[in-house]
C-alpha cells in the first residue's frame, strides 16, 4: 500500500467541455415572487453561471488547493469489494506528539470540509497550551478524487474498514475519528468496528436523538424548541433529495452527470438552506461544485451512500453502542436538531457543547467553533485526554 503524492490537475479537454456546457444551459422559467418557496431563485443561478462562464479561474482554485493541502493517494484493499484507490490529506503538526484524527466529510460536501480545520488543529497561531493534531482528511469512496466502488453493496462497514485501514497504513495504529453528515455513521461503524483497539474515541457535529419515552423529562428550553422546529421544517421540506438518492440514484445521475448547472443548483441548495446565513462567495460556491463536477467517477458515485447505507437505519447508533469516549457539538441550524438531554445516550458520551450558531457545514462554517471543542475533549483537563497511547497532543508531556 505505497504512498503517492497527488495534486489536482484536470485535463484542458476537461475544462473546455464544460465551458461548451455552460454556454449551451437552458434555464427554467420561474413564478414571481416565488423566492426560495420552490427552490433555488433563477437570479442566483443566472448570477453564478455567468461567473462560471467569464470571470471563475479554476487553474487558479485548483493552484490554491495544491499548494495549501497535502495530498496523497494510497491503494486500499477492501474484503469483498477489491482494491480502491483512496485519495486524501494528510497534514501533521510539528508536535511530534500530536493526536492522530481521521476527518470524514458528508454529502454535499468533499475534502473541502476540512480545509479550514486543518491549520487550527495542526499549527493554531498563538496557542501553546492546547493539543495539536496530525489530520487525515479522507475522500471517501466515490467522492472526490478517490476511486468509487465498483460493485453493489459497499455498506457503512466498508467506508469504515477504508478509514481504519488507511489510518494503519499512515502508521497510526491508535486514533480518535471526527465527522458529520455521512462523517457521523462511518465514524460511529468505525468506533463500533475498531473501538478500544485502534479508534480510541470519536467526535460527531451531527447528534442523533430519539424523542425520550419517559414523561419526567424536563421542559424544553426555548433554544430546544427552535432546534426541533428546525428538524421538523427538514423532514417536512427539505428531504426529497433523500427520497430520491436513497431509492433511484441512477436515475438522477443522468442529469447531474450531463448538466453542470443543475448540478450547481442541486448543491447550491443544500449549501445556503443548511447553513446558518453563511457568506458563501461565488468562486466558493463555483469552488465547491467543480470538486464534485471534476471527481474521479463523476456527481453519480457520491449519491449511491444513499442507497448502499440503508437510510433507513444509516443515522442511528447501533447496537449494542460503541463504548469508546463520545464527544457531540451542537449547532442550531444542523438539519436535524436534538435537545442534548435526547442525545445524551448515543453512547459514551463524555462531551457535549452547544453553539449559538453554524449549521450543517460546521467545519467549514465555524470551524474555530469545532477546532475548540476537540482542544476541550483532548485537551488537558478534558474528557478525553490522553486516549490515545503517548500522544497528548502537547509538546512538553
Amino acid at each position: 500500500m505505497t504512498e503517492f503524492p497527488f495534486e489536482i490537475s484536470i485535463p484542458d479537454e476537461k475544462l473546455v467541455l464544460l465551458q461548451k456546457k455552460l454556454e449551451v444551459t437552458r434555464l427554467p422559467d420561474e413564478l414571481e415572487d416565488s423566492g426560495w418557496a420552490y427552490g433555488v431563485p433563477l437570479e442566483d443561478v443566472r448570477r453564478l453561471l455567468e461567473r462560471w462562464k467569464t470571470g471563475y479561474d479554476w487553474r487558479k482554485h485548483e493552484s490554491q488547493l495544491n499548494s495549501e493541502l497535502p495530498q496523497f493517494t494510497r491503494d486500499i484493499h477492501v474484503d469483498g469489494h477489491g482494491t480502491l484507490n483512496i485519495h486524501y490529506i494528510h497534514k501533521t503538526s510539528e508536535v511530534a506528539t500530536a493526536i492522530p484524527l481521521l476527518f470524514i466529510h458528508g454529502w454535499p460536501g468533499s475534502f473541502l470540509e476540512a480545509r479550514k480545520l486543518l491549520p487550527l488543529l495542526t499549527k493554531p497561531e498563538g496557542s501553546v497550551n492546547v493539543p495539536k493534531f496530525h489530520v487525515v482528511a479522507m475522500s471517501i469512496p466515490g467522492f472526490g478524487f478517490s476511486q468509487s466502488p465498483r460493485t453493489k453493496g459497499f455498506r457503512l462497514e466498508q467506508y469504515a474498514e477504508v478509514g481504519n485501514k488507511l489510518m494503519l497504513a499512515l502508521g497510526y495504529d491508535e486514533y480518535v475519528t471526527q465527522g458529520g453528515d455521512w462523517g457521523f455513521p462511518i465514524t460511529c461503524r468505525i468506533a463500533k468496528m475498531y473501538g478500544g483497539t485502534y479508534s480510541k474515541a470519536w467526535h460527531t457535529n451531527m447528534p442523533i436523538g430519539d424523542v425520550p419515552e419517559s414523561t419526567t423529562e424536563p421542559a424544553l428550553t426555548g433554544k430546544e424548541k427552535a432546534g426541533l422546529e428546525r428538524t421538523s421544517w427538514f423532514r417536512r421540506a427539505s428531504v426529497g433529495y433523500l427520497m430520491q438518492q436513497s431509492t433511484q440514484p441512477q436515475t438522477l445521475g443522468y442529469s447531474l452527470s450531463d448538466s453542470p448547472v443543475g448540478l450547481l443548483a442541486w448543491i447550491y441548495e443544500k449549501l445556503v438552506t443548511w447553513s446558518d446565513a453563511y457568506p458563501w462567495e461565488d468562486d466558493e460556491v463555483l469552488t465547491w461544485i467543480s470538486i464534485h463536477w471534476f471527481s474521479r467517477a463523476g456527481p453519480t458515485a457520491s449519491l449511491r451512500i444513499y442507497f448502499e447505507a440503508d437510510i433507513n437505519t444509516a443515522f442511528s447508533v447501533p447496537e449494542p453502542r460503541p463504548t469508546i469516549p463520545l464527544g457531540l457539538s451542537h449547532f442550531p441550524k444542523d438539519i436535524l436538531v436534538f435537545p442534548q438531554s435526547w442525545t445524551r445516550d448515543m453512547g459514551n458520551v463524555v462531551f457535549q457543547q452547544e453553539h449559538e450558531s453554524g449549521g450543517h457545514f460546521a467545519a467549514y462554517e465555524r470551524p474555530e467553533y469545532l477546532a475548540d471543542d476537540l482542544r476541550k475533549m483532548f485537551g488537558k483537563g478534558g474528557p478525553a485526554f490522553g486516549v490515545v497511547s503517548g500522544k497528548t497532543g502537547y509538546a512538553d508531556l
